[in-house]
């Protein structure tokens, strides 16, 4: 509506030449001025209603992280679990707020790092409102929520507040305004040149969020090293049961619905419609939204299936864990490409996705690595194949819908749009894992040189909760005896590995 425009010197010679006409000119135009601008006022509250409601979906997200956590880790480390998941988010918003968002999307900027909005400064600004931040600020703390998970169990929690508040204040800033800013050096949507011609369309986040999430707990992980009777003194794998299925499920549905805002609220709006389609006026951004929802699903639905029957065949077992583990990297594979391919080409982002994850995790067992949420292998594995599926699957209509204004523009190698989309994904592979190597690798490392990374090996054997945090999750005894319970450190009366 704000292309439209009214000029009582226009309509004056449609009126005739009454001595009215002018007025009568002024008074039409003036109300439409008012109408007009109304219009531009209402769309503008519908896309913030929407990015807002997005960001309340990502962020429940945090508890379905939570959930899965707390299940998928033995009872005495629960309480200390579900800490670290609260305070991921508390420290991330605090850093985000002062040093995250300006970083990522402080423009004008540079190509590397955003130098504008810290401490949101001079902001809501014509680039964004705060709805905006808030959306953005629920994805930081996704990726600091998926750190979390690789180093369960044994590490120490002023690790997590240092770790925490140096990824969501930093680290995954700074990737974000590669690949998300209008001025990132590998964007989409940057104005000049673009990276072969295409930039990088990792649309929601399977390298900007996932990779940078999972590189991360990787680091983590083999810094720190193996729980205590992983593997055995042959090394070969012993299982560390999470003790709740029921919790496990309970969050990978929370995941699931959140997921909802994740992908399809990456649009950042949804009033918006479509020019030179082959569709009617009924065809939007909203229909564009829909499909993402529908190609998110899909995915997701398709990796489930395959991990149920492929450890079915593998194991000989139906296992629930392990579906909802496949589930999951469903999503984080179609994350980066979801709003750029047809549902049909999901169902093979999903089966695909299984299999990596699976992969993955024989590959861990045999290299001895140790992550209790398996989440550097499901968001770095599975999220770097979300990044290779899209270069391959892109197609080219939704490709100019989505970023247009560059006809032309590279899509899918196999839908015919040749290989220089797939180049620039390559890079943002490499580059996803070389920054956050150094960056968090160093962090994990520093950290277990002054002490500060792992528990000992007592505490550990003991469980986090009784030992930093003042009691087990749940009651095995009667609650006038809870002291004793805490005297008998190290609890040799639990089973170690179960409880």
């Amino acid at each position: 509506m704000a292309g439209f425009t009214c000029s009582a010197a226009d309509l004056h010679p449609l009126l005739g030449t009454a001595a009215n006409a002018t007025a009568a000119a002024e008074y039409i135009c003036n109300g439409f001025d008012t109408v007009s601008n109304k219009l531009v006022a209402a769309t503008y509250a519908i896309d913030n209603t929407y990015l807002l409601f997005s960001a309340y979906l990502v962020f429940s997200m945090q508890l379905g992280f939570a959930m899965l956590c707390a299940g998928s880790v033995r009872a005495k480390n629960t309480m200390n679990i579900m800490l670290t998941n609260v305070l991921d988010a508390a420290t991330g918003s605090l850093f985000y707020y002062l040093f995250g968002f300006a970083l990522a999307f402080g423009s004008p900027s540079n190509g590397f790092v955003g130098r504008h909005f810290f401490g949101l400064e001079k902001y809501p600004s014509p680039s964004g409102d705060y709805s905006f931040f808030l959306y953005q600020w629920s994805f930081a703390i996704a990726a600091a929520g998926i750190t979390s998970g690789s180093i369960a169990e044994r590490t120490q929690f002023v690790a997590y507040l240092i770790y925490s508040s140096f990824l969501t204040g930093l680290v995954y800033p700074i990737v974000s305004h590669w690949f998300w800013s209008t001025d990132g050096w590998a964007s989409p949507v940057r104005e000049g040149h673009l990276l072969f011609g295409s930039g990088v369309i990792d649309f929601a986040g399977s390298g900007v969020v996932h990779m940078v999430g999972g590189i991360a707990g990787l680091w983590g992980a083999l810094v720190e090293g193996p729980r205590m009777g992983r593997f055995d003194g042959d090394g070969k794998p012993v299982s560390l049961r999470g003790h709740s299925g029921t919790l496990v499920v309970l969050g990978t549905f929370l995941l699931w619905f959140g997921w909802y805002g994740f992908n399809p609220g990456s649009f950042l709006s949804i009033l918006k419609t479509y020019e030179h389609t082959n569709y009617s006026s009924y065809y939007g951004q909203w229909s564009a939204i829909g499909r993402t929802a529908v190609t998110t699903t899909i995915a997701g639905s398709s990796a489930a299936l395959t991990t149920l029957f492929g450890k079915r065949l593998l194991t000989g077992h139906w296992n629930v864990t392990d579906v909802c583990n496949g589930l999951l990297g469903g999503f984080a594979a179609i994350t980066g490409g979801c709003s750029v391919v047809d549902p049909w080409a999901a169902i093979i982002c999903g089966f695909i996705a299984a299999w990596v994850l699976i992969g993955c995790n024989k590959l861990a067992e045999m290299l001895r690595y140790d992550d209790p949420l398996e989440a550097a292998q499901l968001h770095g594995g599975c999220g770097a194949w979300g990044i290779i599926f899209t270069a391959l699957f892109a197609k080219q209509d939704y490709v100019n819908e989505i970023y247009p204004g560059k006809p032309g523009r590279p899509h899918g190698l196999l839908m015919g749009g040749g290989a220089r989309l797939l180049a620039a994904h390559l890079i943002q592979i490499l580059v996803v894992i070389g920054w956050v190597s150094v960056t968090m690798g160093s962090v994990f490392w520093l950290l277990k040189v002054f002490g500060l990374l792992r528990i000992s090996a007592d505490a550990e054997m003991a469980g986090l909760d009784v030992t930093s945090h003042g009691g087990l999750a749940y009651a095995y005894h009667d609650e006038n005896n809870d002291q004793s319970v805490k005297n008998s450190f190290p609890m040799a009366n639990m089973d170690s590995s179960n409880a």
